[in-house]
């Protein structure tokens, strides 16, 4: 059983007399353990998919059911409570509260959790040490660098031992190295069993993934399968030297 699945999903917005479709009859499956990319350029809807599926928005029309929930009519206090349980988040800006050290950031969605104060220490500093970050547990987010700070954001999305994890343009406020070293610990978390879904606006950054959903003009364009295109790609020159000249 998926642990996403869309089913007819539009999200309608009424300008006047205009219609605005930014998501048009989506239907969607993503497997527990999978890694994946949503990639579509600005106003493509890519945004308003991954706050759909985020529980941060709702659909106008179409069903939604999230690890056995259906939610596409949930109240928004109902929708807060799956967020907090069930869904981890990873923006472009980090989201750190500058006058919280790193762990105390961390500890955040515990609070909300009603986590008692010993657990979340505990819990917190094992996902800066699965983030190679617990040497900084006691630092602000001032005294890190970019890469640290992000790497501190993905703490805080596992802590809760989410689901499903949403990177929202995770690499697009750093320089391509420390982006190439956040997306490879997304790859190890991706290796150890989460389901990620990435989204951006970037072709190579969606090509880490094995599989890609793209979007344009609020619907599904084009799904690829990467290890499948892959394949392809390596057949397609065999194929061509056995032509007859």
């Amino acid at each position: 059983m998926a642990l996403v699945e869309l089913r007819n999903v539009s999200k309608i917005y009424r300008l006047g007399d205009e219609e605005i479709r930014a998501l048009d009859d989506v239907t969607l499956d993503i497997e527990e353990g999978e890694f994946i990319s949503i990639i579509g350029p600005s106003g493509s809807g890519k945004s308003t998919l991954m706050h759909i599926l985020g529980c941060l928005d709702s659909p106008t029309k179409g069903t939604i059911k999230l690890d056995g929930l259906m939610i596409q009519d949930a109240s928004a206090r109902q929708l807060a409570t799956i967020r907090n349980r069930k869904l981890g988040f990873v923006f472009q800006f980090f989201n750190l509260l500058p006058k919280l050290n790193v762990v105390q950031n961390v500890e955040l969605p515990m609070i909300y959790s009603g986590i008692p104060g010993k657990e979340r220490r505990l819990r917190a500093m094992a996902a800066l040490e699965a983030v190679d970050l617990a040497n900084r547990a006691r630092h602000r987010p001032s005294q890190l660098s970019g890469g640290q700070q992000q790497r501190a954001a993905i703490a805080r999305a596992l802590v809760n031992n989410p689901r499903l994890i949403f990177a929202d343009e995770p690499t697009g406020n750093l320089d391509s190295h420390t982006g190439d070293a956040i997306l490879s610990l997304f790859r190890k978390l991706s290796q150890q069993g989460r389901t990620i879904v990435l989204v951006t606006h970037d072709p190579e950054i969606a090509a880490v993934t094995p599989r890609r959903i793209e979007i344009r003009d609020g619907r599904i364009a084009v799904k690829v399968d990467m290890a499948l295109a892959g394949l392809a790609r390596q057949a397609a020159p065999t194929s061509q030297a056995a032509a007859p000249a």
